[in-house]
């Protein structure tokens, strides 16, 4: 078995401390990026860019106004 790098291992450490619905959605990220057969996600290295952005971003509690996600559901018509 390949081993793993310390920055991988410490994330797969956080994920087990997260919620089972947390964990699976984790998981299958990882299984897409892996590019594993049966990961029902398929992310372009964009997307991925921008999940790192919104997960950081969420960390540091950045969370869009009333406003701006007013403005979102509009542009789908909601």
């Amino acid at each position: 078995m390949a081993s793993m790098s310390k920055l991988l291992e410490a994330g797969i450490d956080a994920i087990r401390e997260l919620p089972d619905e947390n964990q699976d959605f984790a998981g299958e990220l990882l299984l897409a990026i892996a590019g594993r057969k049966g990961a029902r996600l398929r992310l372009t290295a964009d997307q991925i860019d921008k999940i790192k952005i919104g997960l950081a971003q969420a960390e540091r509690r950045q969370f869009a106004t009333d406003d701006e996600m007013r403005e979102t559901w509009k542009k789908f018509g909601l």
